[in-house]
């Protein structure tokens, strides 16, 4: 369901609302990653907090726990759309953190990949040495040997069927 930014806006405080602005694209790309990090920590923290207050009014409403403060909770509309937004503000960040994470990795990968190319071909071709096996020992496959097939087609046919009755008359034998 889509919310409006007025809505959200009531729902969030200040510090809440300046998370969800942070996870959103302009401001979540100029991010450093210990930025990143830290905002995920906070944000993860607002949503747990969030997703305990909206449990513990769910359970005042049913009548399953007590009431923290004077009144007892009558609806839990604005805990559930807090939550909401935390979550997806949440899920923005960890979306973020993963594309960091994986275009750090190809890099690196990239980078070690080229090294060692570079070391391959500056030590070039050697020779090969007496002492090593080359690639002319080891092991060798065996040739495939054709088995020709004696049993006409007919008769395994025959066979197959022979077998499917005596299984059939099996199973219908009483118990």
């Amino acid at each position: 369901m889509a919310r409006s930014p007025k809505q959200e806006a009531r729902a969030l405080t200040a510090d809440e609302r300046e998370l969800v602005a942070k996870s959103r694209p302009p401001a979540l790309q100029a991010l450093t990653d210990t930025q990143l990090a830290t905002l995920l920590k906070r944000t993860r923290d607002r949503r747990n907090r969030a997703r305990t207050v909206a449990q513990r009014q769910r359970r005042e409403i049913r009548g399953k726990a007590a009431a923290r403060g004077a009144i007892p909770s009558q609806a839990d509309e604005g805990s559930k759309l807090k939550l909401s937004v935390l979550t997806t503000a949440l899920q923005r960040l960890d979306a973020e953190a993963l594309r960091r994470r994986r275009t750090k990795a190809k890099t690196s990968l990239v980078t070690s990949a080229k090294k060692a190319l570079a070391l391959k071909q500056k030590a070039g071709r050697a020779a090969p040495s007496s002492s090593t096996p080359g690639a002319s020992t080891g092991l060798r496959g065996k040739a495939r040997v054709a088995v020709q097939d004696h049993v006409p087609r007919s008769t395994r046919g025959r066979v197959r069927k022979q077998v499917a009755r005596a299984q059939a008359k099996r199973d219908a034998r009483p118990r």
